[in-house]
């Protein structure tokens, strides 16, 4: 990484810092603090609401780049404003302003606190940058005065930087310095606005959006003059501030864990670094507990799936608890994914995804074609999330820089950057020499998804015995017509494991029958590769069913 340009030196007419000068700073900044803190109460801007609807109109924009200085010795620092940025987002994201009201950056973000999240990160005092709790928000009070005048807001209280910070906004004069609590930006809304503001992996996001285009003002801004420095720029070594040589700290790749799948193991023992951490579900006991008994006690689909949702956003909030500033990594779970993506800890961040089934937008694009064409098969609809949810999980493949899956069906959907990887192939389960032409297995769970509609009408057609393997949830009559048996050596006798699913996210089963040398006919949707012993099928499609399994049957 190469670095940046290095600023002006300190001017010869600045004396350095003393201890006796920091202590005078730090008394009076106190006594500030108490003053602030003595009129907001009497008469401060409220706390605003958030979670409204944004409207369809950006009334102001910004979009600034988040690793300003890329010199080796600064990354810690530049990882805790990043990490600083993400806290700061969750906690004004959504923040609705409505007309005639004061947006206070303190009031509406609080105290920029370790025991709150934040963690040490470069902030302008007495001329120069130095650590601090909280370091790297004025990013944010820079985007928030830029966007505020955009959007035609008037500045009630706005402090420019003492120093021109390289790379800010300071340099233009478009900036707004801030510093708990008495250094605010506070701005009041010509009409009602939503504050977004995202971090991206490479970028800071913030924008006011209304429900109608508004023409700012022209404004002019006066920069700042001298230059800030730290320790790496500046000459003055004895300074009590000086903090000595830095080495360069190497970031880490943070793994966290859900479906605890052979192929996803293998994939992370292969590429984990001994100081990577890894993170499961399991961690958090008590959570993954939870997820598993309200979905044991759900009585429907539909309540076995929100109570999935609800579990994996607890076990994911419990889980970012882990991911340190010096994360900047993470291989994550589909299943954790788009909550981590909706709190913000992805962003900043590059991340790959271990892909357990199709995207939700997916899945609900094809249960709906499924459910236009079957209308009388109920079970089509039991699977639906909250559309937030699903918007969250696309954005966040979108942005995702690998997909790590072993189902070919999912991979396909993303082109060059899937990784597909090999399907574990388990030992070869024993089964009768006898072959019974007649007799085919369906892995189940009897389900119109899983193809079981498909497959009975096939059954039907060709007077052949099923052996069934799972739960027969499409009612109790539902093989009325067709020869059925259980067994507990499943692939008993049987000349083929037939699948014609629309949705299988792990074909477990189909992989027991080719171990044990026994032909498959399944759809594509299965997520099997090419491969000797399997036939494809299309979706919904029985004559071609029965087509294959004549022929297939004959191939034992």
């Amino acid at each position: 990484m190469s670095d940046i340009a290095a600023p002006p030196r300190r001017s010869a007419s600045l004396a350095p810092p003393t201890r006796l000068g920091a202590l005078a700073f730090a008394a009076k900044s106190a006594l500030f603090r108490l003053e602030r803190l003595a009129k907001d109460t009497v008469s401060g801007p409220a706390r605003l609401a958030r979670g409204g609807d944004d409207g369809d109109a950006v009334a102001g924009y910004s979009r600034t780049p988040l690793w300003g200085d890329t010199r080796a010795a600064e990354r810690a620092m530049q990882w805790g404003k990043v990490h600083n940025l993400r806290v700061a987002a969750r906690a004004l994201d959504g923040t609705i302003v409505p007309q005639g009201c004061v947006f206070s950056f303190w009031r509406e973000m609080g105290a920029p606190t370790r025991a709150r999240g934040f963690v040490d990160g470069r902030m302008l005092r007495e001329g120069c940058l130095v650590p601090s709790a909280g370091g790297g928000l004025c990013q944010l009070s820079n985007a928030l005065y830029d966007v505020a005048l955009q959007a035609g807001c008037e500045i009630v209280e706005r402090h420019a930087h003492s120093r021109i910070v390289p790379g800010s906004a300071a340099a233009q004069g478009r900036d707004a310095t801030v510093a708990w609590n008495y250094v605010d930006l506070r701005f009041r809304a010509p009409r009602r606005l939503v504050l977004r503001v995202m971090v991206e992996r490479d970028a800071l996001d913030v924008k006011l959006v209304g429900v109608d285009a508004f023409a700012a003002p022209d404004v002019t801004f006066v920069p700042a003059h001298e230059a800030a420095e730290t320790c790496g720029t500046c000459a003055e070594t004895s300074c009590f501030r000086h903090e000595g040589h830095r080495s360069a700290p190497t970031g880490r790749t943070a793994f966290l864990m859900d479906e605890d799948w052979p192929e996803f193991r293998a994939y992370i023992a292969s590429t984990r670094k001994d100081d990577d951490p890894l993170f499961a579900a399991h961690d958090t006991t008590l959570a993954a507990m939870l997820r598993g008994l309200s979905q044991r006690a759900a009585k429907t689909a539909p309540q076995r799936r929100a109570a999935e949702l609800a579990g994996s956003a607890r076990i994911a909030r419990r889980l970012a608890c882990h991911l340190t500033p010096d994360v900047t990594e993470i291989c994550v779970a589909q299943s954790l994914l788009p909550h981590l993506w909706r709190l913000g800890h992805l962003g900043g961040r590059q991340f790959s995804v271990l892909m357990t089934r199709l995207p939700m937008a997916e899945i609900q694009s094809r249960l709906d074609a499924a459910s236009r064409a079957h209308p009388e098969r109920k079970s089509l609809a039991d699977f639906r999330a909250d559309p937030a949810l699903v918007a969250a999980e696309s954005a966040a493949l979108a942005a995702a820089d690998t997909i790590v899956t072993p189902h070919t069906e999912t991979a396909r959907l993303f082109g060059t950057r899937a990784l597909l990887l090999d399907w574990h192939m388990p030992p070869a389960a024993p089964r009768a020499v006898a072959i019974i032409r007649d007799r085919i297995a369906f892995p189940g769970p009897t389900l119109a998804r899983k193809g079981a509609y498909e497959l009975r009408d096939a059954a039907r057609a060709l007077d052949l015995e099923v052996a069934l393997c799972g739960n027969e949830l499409e009612g109790a009559d539902f093989w009325s017509g067709v020869h059925t048996l259980r067994s507990n050596n499943w692939l008993n006798g049987v000349t083929c494991v037939v699948q014609p699913a629309f949705l299988e996210d792990a074909p477990r089963r189909l992989l027991q029958a080719l171990a044990a040398g026994v032909p498959v006919i399944a759809t594509r949707a299965c997520g099997l590769p090419e491969q000797p012993g399997v036939t494809f099928v299309p979706e919904g499609d029985v004559a071609a069913l029965v087509a294959a399994l004549k022929t297939g049957r004959h191939t034992e």
